[in-house]
Protein backbone atom coordinates (compact mmCIF):
# COMPACT_ATOMS: atom_id res chain seq x y z
CA UNK A 1 0.00 0.00 0.00
CA UNK A 2 1.82 3.56 -0.85
CA UNK A 3 2.05 6.12 1.70
CA UNK A 4 -0.43 8.40 -0.16
CA UNK A 5 -3.37 6.08 -0.13
CA UNK A 6 -6.67 7.46 1.49
CA UNK A 7 -10.07 5.43 2.61
CA UNK A 8 -12.82 7.78 1.22
CA UNK A 9 -16.31 6.75 2.93
CA UNK A 10 -19.77 8.31 2.94
CA UNK A 11 -21.43 9.07 5.68
CA UNK A 12 -23.18 11.84 7.68
CA UNK A 13 -23.02 14.83 9.73
CA UNK A 14 -24.87 14.00 13.23
CA UNK A 15 -22.91 17.09 15.17
CA UNK A 16 -21.26 20.29 14.74
CA UNK A 17 -18.53 20.72 16.91
CA UNK A 18 -16.10 24.30 17.72
CA UNK A 19 -13.26 24.68 15.01
CA UNK A 20 -15.15 23.66 12.11
CA UNK A 21 -14.48 20.34 13.17
CA UNK A 22 -17.72 17.72 12.94
CA UNK A 23 -18.71 14.03 14.12
CA UNK A 24 -19.68 12.25 11.28
CA UNK A 25 -21.73 8.90 10.98
CA UNK A 26 -19.79 6.49 8.60
CA UNK A 27 -22.06 3.90 6.69
CA UNK A 28 -20.66 0.83 8.74
CA UNK A 29 -21.98 2.93 11.78
CA UNK A 30 -18.88 3.89 13.37
CA UNK A 31 -18.02 7.71 14.21
CA UNK A 32 -15.58 9.55 13.68
CA UNK A 33 -14.02 13.67 14.03
CA UNK A 34 -13.74 15.04 10.78
CA UNK A 35 -12.92 18.82 9.45
CA UNK A 36 -13.56 20.57 6.21
CA UNK A 37 -10.97 20.36 3.76
CA UNK A 38 -9.16 23.77 2.74
CA UNK A 39 -10.85 23.88 -1.00
CA UNK A 40 -14.32 23.50 1.04
CA UNK A 41 -12.99 26.17 3.39
CA UNK A 42 -11.77 28.50 0.32
CA UNK A 43 -14.89 28.02 -1.33
CA UNK A 44 -17.08 29.31 1.79
CA UNK A 45 -19.32 25.65 1.89
CA UNK A 46 -21.11 25.36 4.51
CA UNK A 47 -21.62 21.73 5.98
CA UNK A 48 -25.03 21.36 8.36
CA UNK A 49 -26.37 18.72 10.47
CA UNK A 50 -27.69 16.11 8.36
CA UNK A 51 -25.85 16.60 5.71
CA UNK A 52 -24.31 13.25 3.62
CA UNK A 53 -20.63 13.53 3.27
CA UNK A 54 -17.94 11.98 2.00
CA UNK A 55 -14.86 11.89 4.21
CA UNK A 56 -11.33 11.06 3.55
CA UNK A 57 -9.08 8.91 5.73
CA UNK A 58 -5.79 7.55 6.63
CA UNK A 59 -5.50 4.34 7.45
CA UNK A 60 -3.02 4.85 9.97
CA UNK A 61 -5.78 7.14 12.05
CA UNK A 62 -9.18 5.45 11.26
CA UNK A 63 -10.78 7.99 14.26
CA UNK A 64 -10.28 11.20 12.28
CA UNK A 65 -10.47 12.13 8.79
CA UNK A 66 -11.45 15.23 6.35
CA UNK A 67 -14.83 16.17 4.81
CA UNK A 68 -13.49 16.41 0.59
CA UNK A 69 -17.67 16.69 -0.33
CA UNK A 70 -21.03 17.81 0.74
CA UNK A 71 -23.36 15.71 -0.83
CA UNK A 72 -26.78 17.25 -2.33
CA UNK A 73 -30.26 18.18 -0.46
CA UNK A 74 -32.17 14.42 0.68
CA UNK A 75 -35.28 14.33 -1.78
CA UNK A 76 -37.24 14.61 1.38
CA UNK A 77 -36.04 17.78 2.43
CA UNK A 78 -37.00 19.30 -1.00
CA UNK A 79 -40.11 20.93 -1.45
CA UNK A 80 -42.60 19.42 -4.00
CA UNK A 81 -41.95 20.78 -7.86
CA UNK A 82 -44.66 22.24 -9.44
Amino acid sequence: MAKEEQIVMEGTVIEILPNTNFQVELENGHTIIAHISGRMRKSYIRVLKGDKVKVEMTPYDLTKGRIIFRGKEKETDKPPKQ
